[in-house]
């Protein structure tokens, strides 16, 4: 069954309440009536009419200050008002209609003038909630359809990371005591960047593009990356190679984060002093991504066991990083580092090498 619309009928007047009542019921219409401003006020804040009949000449609060405070609230918005009046004059007209009126009903009110104003007012009420209804349906529909697709977004980057993870695993899997340096290292990355005041996207970007730093390691000779002990000259020079490998590898790419990872495989080892390789670039002319993986990888090979040595302390690693400050790495980026220790620490908790990749267990098994 149809729900019947209800109408609000404001007047001081109680015989013209009545009038109004005995009229509207009969139309098949649910009737609340008012007898000032105030009362109308609160009786269309509780019921949400569908239309509001209302006198203009109130003690009090008058009409056209009734309808100035309906369209100021949320509720009462787009509520039609017909204004009931004796008032005949263009000012008193123009002076309803811009406190908010939509139609005039002039007393005595004619019942058949009464039942046109009304029905027609009723019919574009309708349509408005009809409007109002399907715009806040499609507005949910399309903030569900959003969180879906940022969901499955975060899905792609999820495993797109977990991707560029295991498959610059694929340069160093021999070596099981470093199954968890490319995690450690893009995330002490990522948190030093973040503390630089970079912008997240830069930030995220730099998560992605660490772990790749040392891909060009795929073309050095296992005698070399695996020896036990020190590298002599040559052997050193042929190690250096990584970079420029590395830096062919991912050169070429579209990708914002490739270009990004083949600047830092081509950086990362270069000093702030200009001592490093393989370009001797020295201070801000290395790339502040270069800058930042330098202190983060150099501090997990520290406190990682290698084939050629064993694993240092966090303390001793710390200090070793501090005493590299202005030669080795950048001061600032330093700086930095230490502000954020006790993240770092808990990032090298997080990734220790006891947890292996799956990448390294399954290949392992296959062997």
């Amino acid at each position: 069954m149809q729900k019947k619309n209800t109408i609000l009928v404001v007047d001081d007047e109680d015989t013209n309440l009545r009038l109004m009542e005995a009229m509207l019921l009969p139309m098949g219409y649910e009737v609340t009536t008012a007898p000032d401003g105030e009362k109308a006020l609160k009786s269309a804040q509780e019921i949400q009419p569908d239309l509001i009949l209302l006198d203009i000449m109130m003690p009090k609060i008058d009409g056209f200050e009734v309808a100035r405070r309906l369209r100021q609230e949320e509720k009462t918005r787009t509520t039609p008002i017909v204004m009931v009046t004796g008032l005949n004059d263009v000012e008193d007209r123009v002076k309803a209609l811009e406190a908010g009126a939509d139609d005039f009903l002039a007393k005595p009110v004619d019942m058949m003038e009464l039942k046109a104003r009304v029905q027609s007012l009723l019919k574009v009420k309708a349509y408005n909630d009809h409007m109002r209804d399907y715009q806040k349906k499609l507005e949910a529909e399309v903030e569900k359809r959003t969180e879906q697709l940022k969901h499955a977004f975060e899905e792609i980057k999820k495993y797109s990371l977990d991707s560029i993870y295991r498959l610059s695993k694929a340069a160093e899997y021999k070596d099981e005591e470093t199954a968890s340096h490319i995690e450690r290292m893009s995330y002490y990355s990522a948190a030093i960047a973040r503390k630089m005041g970079l912008d997240e996207d830069t930030v995220e970007s730099i998560l992605y593009a660490a772990p790749m730093h040392d891909i060009g390691k795929i073309g050095i000779p296992d005698q070399i990356l695996l020896k036990q002990g020190g590298l002599d000259p040559e052997e050193w020079e042929i190690m250096k190679k990584h970079t420029n490998i590395g830096g062919s590898i991912l050169e070429g790419s579209d990708a914002g984060f490739i270009k990004l990872a083949e600047i830092i495989a081509l950086t990362h080892h270069e000093k702030w002093d200009g001592s490093g390789y393989p370009k001797g670039l020295e201070g801000e002319e290395i790339p502040l991504t270069g800058r930042i993986v330098a202190v983060a990888d150099v501090f997990d090979a520290l406190t990682s066991k290698r084939p050629y040595k064993e694993a240092l302390s966090a303390e001793d690693s710390f200090s070793i990083i501090s005493d590299l400050k202005g030669s080795h790495f950048d001061p600032e980026v330093v700086d930095c580092f230490f502000a954020i220790k006790d993240e770092i620490l808990a990032i090298k908790n997080r990734y220790n090498d006891e947890q292996k990749s799956l990448f390294v267990q399954m290949v392992k098994k296959s062997a």
